[in-house]
Formats: structure tokens, C-alpha cells, sequence
């Protein structure tokens, strides 16, 4: 008998739009299934799945070529300082639009954050895009314990092949966050521009999310305008991260950096135990 999960996983990891990012079997598995349950034909289910895997990669967003940006991070620490570095640090992170917009403000960003959770020695980093290549500008020491998930491979790669040269432990995971969460403790757990998708994608996904994070801080942010700059965002990303936050005892401490609102969430019940 065919297998309708067996078969959807196929034809994605082998089109030419999804091939190269060799995604996880159980974020495929879970956007199918989750549509299947909600009571869609399998045609529908497959329609629904696409539509909302699209959505979670966001090619729209922007991306390097991976092999080319190798190059450029390994000639930058073969022959260059921490300037060198740094220059091809905000290439790279220019290339995609989350991180591109946060390049004015990046220094601040981080000693705003880090003067509310105070100095992490361990990082979580959830559905990280391209942000660990701004390890530069958080002023760690490189002791600090970096996990970084993010559901594309060669953007995890490439994050280790930069914490390696970088001297950190290479700690980035190929992992969906949602349908393969982690039990890893971190000081700091990030969670930069994916709660509005997140949403959209599993309604209440957050909220699980959330609880399940294993960090006394979990950072949410949130862009403060749409993404071509045309339309405040500031009210319905309120009602988004109190109506996920409704119910639970964390106290938030908020922030605005640049184009981004910062929730600054203490889980002071997680412990490393």
C-alpha cells in the first residue's frame, strides 16, 4: 500500500526548490499529519503542508551561497584580524533580511539584551538563521556554549564550520524546534523574528514551545513594522506575545531596538537539573 507521509517526504527532499536544504523528516511528517488530523483530503493535506513549508523556509528572506560564504569565512581567518572577520560577518548576515536589519543597531542589540539577562556562559539558539554570525558583537568569551537549531543544512554547516574557525565547539544542530524539541539548558535562549510565523504555522505552537525551552531567560523578538517598512506592527505583535504569555508566571521586561521589539521572558523556574 502506498505510504501518503513516505511519499510527500520524497517528492519534497527531491524537488529542485527544497533538494539542497536536506530538511528533517519530522518537520515534513508533522505538517502533514497535523493537516490530515485537522480532517483535509490527502490532496488538500499536501496543498496546506507546501503552502505552510514555505511559509517556515522563507526563501523571500535571502540567503548566501553557501560554498562561496565558506570560502569567504576561511580566507578571512587565514589571513585577516577581527576586523577582516567582521567584515565578512555583516556580508553574510547582510544577505538575509532578518539579520540584515538588525546590522545598524547589532553592538547595542546585544549589551541591551545582555544587561537584562545579564552575561549568558550558555546560548540556545531557536530557528537561528544566519544569527550566530553575530557572535562577534556579543562580547563572550569563547568558552560560551553556543547551540544554534535551524531546520536548513547548509546554513547549519555553515555555522559550524564558523564556531570551528571561531575557536567556540561547533553546537549547531539541524533541528526543528517544534516537531523535535530540545532538552538542552542554556542561560539565554533566542528566539528572533519566528513567533509570528511560528503561529501561523501551529496555532498555540508557541505556547508549547515556550514552556518546553529549558532556560532561566527566554528573548522573544519581534519586528516593530512589516517588512517593507509600510505598516506598524507595535499593537498586534502585543496581543500576540501576551496572548501566548497569558496564564503563565514569568515576569517580561520589554524592549525597543531599532526596528525590533524585545520580550525579555525569566522562566526563574527552569533550573539546569
Amino acid at each position: 500500500m502506498p505510504d501518503p507521509l513516505a511519499d510527500f517526504m520524497e517528492e519534497i527532499r527531491t524537488s529542485r526548490k527544497y533538494e539542497a536544504l536536506q530538511l528533517p523528516g519530522d518537520l515534513l511528517r508533522d505538517l502533514l499529519t497535523r493537516e490530515l488530523d485537522a480532517g483535509f483530503s490527502l490532496k488538500e493535506a499536501r496543498k496546506q503542508a507546501r503552502r505552510k513549508l514555505h511559509m517556515i523556509v522563507a526563501p523571500y528572506l535571502g540567503d548566501p551561497d553557501y560554498a562561496q560564504a565558506t570560502r569567504q569565512l576561511e580566507g578571512a581567518f587565514a589571513s585577516g584580524g577581527p576586523a577582516a572577520l567582521k567584515e565578512v560577518c555583516v556580508q553574510l548576515l547582510g544577505t538575509h533580511a532578518s539579520t540584515r536589519e538588525r546590522l545598524p543597531y547589532l553592538e547595542q542589540f546585544y549589551a541591551a539584551l545582555f544587561a537584562v539577562t545579564g552575561r549568558p556562559f550558555s546560548i540556545l539558539d531557536l530557528a537561528c538563521g544566519l544569527n550566530p554570525l553575530a557572535f562577534p558583537w556579543m562580547n563572550l568569551p569563547l568558552s560560551t556554549r553556543y547551540f544554534a537549531y535551524d531546520i536548513h543544512r547548509p546554513r547549519v554547516d555553515l555555522i559550524n564550520q564558523y564556531f570551528q574557525l571561531q575557536g567556540l565547539e561547533p553546537l549547531a544542530e539541524q533541528r526543528d524546534v517544534l516537531a523535535g524539541p530540545s532538552s538542552q539548558y542554556a542561560d539565554v535562549a533566542f528566539f528572533f523574528k519566528e513567533a509570528h510565523r511560528l503561529e501561523q504555522r501551529q496555532r498555540g505552537g508557541n505556547h508549547a514551545l515556550w514552556q518546553g525551552v529549558r532556560a532561566r531567560w527566554l528573548v522573544v523578538s519581534l519586528p516593530s513594522v512589516s517588512l517593507g517598512g509600510h505598516h506598524n506592527l507595535l499593537e498586534r505583535q502585543h496581543r500576540l506575545m501576551y496572548g501566548v504569555l497569558r496564564g503563565l508566571p514569568w515576569p517580561v521586561t520589554e524592549l525597543v531596538i531599532g526596528s525590533e521589539m524585545v520580550f525579555c521572558i525569566e522562566k526563574s523556574d527552569e533550573t539546569k537539573t
